[in-house]
């Protein structure tokens, strides 16, 4: 009696749905990714053991040189930060420089050199070395930029905005300082200081 053939099944597996998984995947990391922006003036921030991680929903001062850079997460926050900080000083910004506003990472000019820095050629922008956000008695404008900044969150997404200190670790004490207490007129007295992950000696 002859032998019973058994029919061999094909080996080959559909790719389509790991492929697709795999587009979907790629397509979220590339959505949800925020790249890294890079600080006006070259701070080495200083270093440590732990691990916090810093939230989303952040105002960060940065220091370096005896000058403050601010930057603040959320279009709708900056451009409305923009507005408010405007009427102070009775300035009237234009939808179109909002709007490019609410697109700078960060920036660190005088208000009155705001639509100034605002028409500047993109490239000429970047290369600009920005004098930084006034702090002194007579301008406090980062006192204004900080305390509209978080009214303006409070409004538009009701969350207390929280304010990140990113310092460059050789920066003078006084510099630090003038900074903390501008932020303790406001009765901000919880924010982040932003520090570098480094090996515990």
């Amino acid at each position: 009696m002859p032998r019973a053939h058994i029919k061999r099944k094909s080996t080959a597996i559909d790719m389509t749905a790991m492929c697709d998984m795999a587009f979907l995947l790629l397509t979220f990391f590339i959505l949800t990714s925020k790249p890294k922006t890079e600080d006006l003036v070259p701070v080495d921030i200083p270093g440590s053991s732990v691990l916090i991680k810093l939230p989303d929903d952040v105002a960060t001062l940065t220091i370096g040189q005896g000058k403050v850079f601010f930057s603040i997460e959320g279009e709708a926050i900056k451009a409305q930060t923009l507005e408010n900080v405007g009427q102070k000083y009775n300035i009237t910004f234009t939808p179109a420089e909002k709007e490019l506003f609410s697109r700078l990472p960060s920036f660190g000019v005088p208000i009155a050199s705001m639509k100034q820095f605002l028409d500047m050629d993109p490239e000429k922008r970047k290369a600009l070395k920005q004098p930084g956000i006034p702090t002194d008695s007579v301008s406090n404008e980062l006192f204004n930029w900080v305390r509209e900044a978080r009214v303006s969150a409070k409004a538009l997404v009701n969350k207390d905005l929280r304010i990140g200190i990113k310092g460059d670790s050789k920066e003078e004490y006084p510099t630090i300082k003038k900074v903390i207490a501008i932020l303790q007129k406001q009765k901000v007295n919880k924010f982040s200081l932003i520090t570098s992950m480094r090996a515990a000696k």
